[in-house]
């Protein structure tokens, strides 16, 4: 069985970033996980890369042979690899064996993971070569300042976690840029009675029955909730990995290592 992450997030949420800090710390661990460029935009790593889906199309290409835009050609790249998924994908999974670790770098287009297909079918694709795939969505933290701009934040994770059907891992990224961690504190795991008031605070009152029920859509699933990440700390980087890891069993299949000893002599 092999394990995935699937790095996903809106534009400039930090997913290069965090995918460059998780294989230093892994390096520095002495544990091999493997990169994966998914975006067919992408022009500079930090990180090895393992696949790169610009080997099968790139996004330039594209825009300059069909005279299309940024996000229309970048969807047209997508679907050309879901059109690739028995061959180009296949081609580059069958160098990796049982208990190999694959992270997946994904484009910022949030159309990608809350309604296009794409993604799903790509998932899909993976769990039917015996991968445990765990969604990892990065939320920039100074993009919370605010409760409105929170439960933006929650429903683009929410349409992502109910489109993809993975275990599901929601990450504030750059908390080494905010100031006052306590501003972002609050809303870690908020209850639905004090984002309800503080909307009602900000907003006229002709939206309070609209605030009212996404207050309760938030509480309701009860699954949106975020962790900080500070990639400045190892402590913070392996705090979620672990429950990363724990999501998609990684490990769990390991065999038992004994060590053989001398019984004592009386």
């Amino acid at each position: 069985m092999g394990y995935a992450q699937l790095v996903i997030g809106p534009a400039g949420s930090g997913k290069s970033t965090y995918c460059s800090s998780l294989h230093q710390h892994c390096e520095t661990l002495g544990r091999t996980i493997h990169m994966v460029n998914l975006d067919p935009a992408a022009e500079h790593f930090s990180y090895p890369v393992a696949m790169d889906i610009r080997e099968l199309i790139s996004l330039d290409d594209v825009m300059e042979e069909l005279g299309l835009g940024p996000n229309g050609g970048l969807i047209y790249c997508m679907e050309h690899l879901e059109d690739n998924l028995d061959d180009w994908l296949d081609e580059q999974l069958e160098g990796y064996l049982d208990d190999d670790y694959l992270v997946f770098d994904c484009p910022g287009q949030i159309e990608l993971f809350t309604h296009v297909p794409v993604l799903r079918n790509f998932v899909e694709h993976l769990k039917r070569k015996n991968f445990n795939v765990c969604a990892v969505y990065l939320l920039d933290s100074q993009f919370i300042s605010d409760v409105t701009k929170y439960i933006s934040g929650c429903m683009a994770s929410l349409s992502a976690m109910i489109q993809l059907e993975l275990p599901h891992i929601n990450i504030l990224s750059k908390m080494d840029l905010v100031s006052n961690k306590k501003d972002v504190e609050e809303y870690l795991n908020p209850e639905a009675q004090v984002l309800l008031s503080q909307l009602n605070r900000q907003m006229a009152p002709k939206f309070g029955k609209l605030n009212k029920s996404l207050a309760e859509l938030v509480d309701d699933y009860s699954m949106v909730n975020f962790m900080p990440l500070d990639l400045r700390k190892e402590s913070s980087i392996q705090y979620v990995l672990s429950h990363i890891d724990n999501c998609i069993q990684y490990g769990e299949n390991a065999d038992v290592k004994v060590r053989d000893f001398d019984p004592e002599e009386d």
